[in-house]
Order: structure tokens, then sequence, then C-alpha cells
């Protein structure tokens, strides 16, 4: 049988665009609505209001707050891939988020790992976002090499 490139392209490109950030079947932030973070909502979002981003696709729990990040992707996307921010500076290390669990800092938003007594956001917010932020953006450079 003859290896066909075109073929392989197509259906193995998209899981390493996935590969980076924090999805699963493609959906980000775990289908929460990333717009609705921006006015303190943590809400899950809908199948008819989707759109994707750099590989990833976003729901929406309106077509307004849609319409609101395709207009500006950059600011609504998580940091980090959607990982969580303190793993990310303190660790070097991708770890699964509980999606309701978020801070909206410097007007980025930011999504931590929080089950039963770890909630990593206290953890960021006791060690200083400022020291780990920029760690954190050096150790996602990494990964998305």
């Amino acid at each position: 049988m003859k290896f066909n490139s075109t073929l392989f392209f197509l259906l193995f490109i998209p899981l390493f665009s996935y590969a980076q950030g924090n999805t699963k079947n493609g959906i980000g932030a775990k289908g929460y609505d990333v717009v609705a973070y921006f006015n303190n909502n943590a809400i899950v979002g809908k199948s008819e209001f989707q759109a994707e981003h750099e590989g990833v696709i976003y729901k929406f729990s309106s077509a307004e707050n849609k319409k609101t990040f395709a207009e500006n992707p950059e600011k609504y996307a998580p940091q980090y891939g959607g990982w969580c921010a303190y793993a990310m500076g303190q660790r070097n290390k991708k770890v699964d988020i509980d999606p309701e669990t978020y801070e909206i800092r410097d007007g980025k938003l930011f999504l931590f790992y929080n089950s039963f007594f770890m909630n990593k956001m206290d953890n960021w917010l006791e060690m200083g976002p400022e020291k780990l932020i920029p760690l954190a953006e050096e150790n996602w450079r990494k990964f998305k090499q």
C-alpha cells in the first residue's frame, strides 16, 4: 500500500494542535464560556454557539459572547493553553483544571486545578502571581516549541 502524505496530514495534524492545549475532544476550557468569565460568571457554553481559535473549539452561552470572542480571541482564550496556571509557573507541568476555579488578572484568564483540599488558586495567590506569571510564560513557551 502506498503512503499518502496528504491523507496523513489531514488526519493527524489536528491531533498535534490539540496536544498543546488542555482540550477534551478538541473543546477548550472544559466547554465553559471563556467570555463569561470576564463578567465573573463560570457558565457552560452551548454547542450551537462555538468558535475555533488556534485549533481549539470554544463554546459560548450566547451568540453575543461568541461574537465578542471572534472579535478578539487572544483577549479571551485562557492562558497557557487552558492548563493550571499555578502548575505551569511553579512546577513546569501541564495539570488539568476545574473550570469554575479561575482568576481574571490584568485582562487575562487564568484557570486552576481544584479538587478536595487542593485549590491551586490559593497557592497561586499565596506565592504571588507577579512571581509566577513570568515563570509560567517561560515554561509555556517551551511547551509550545
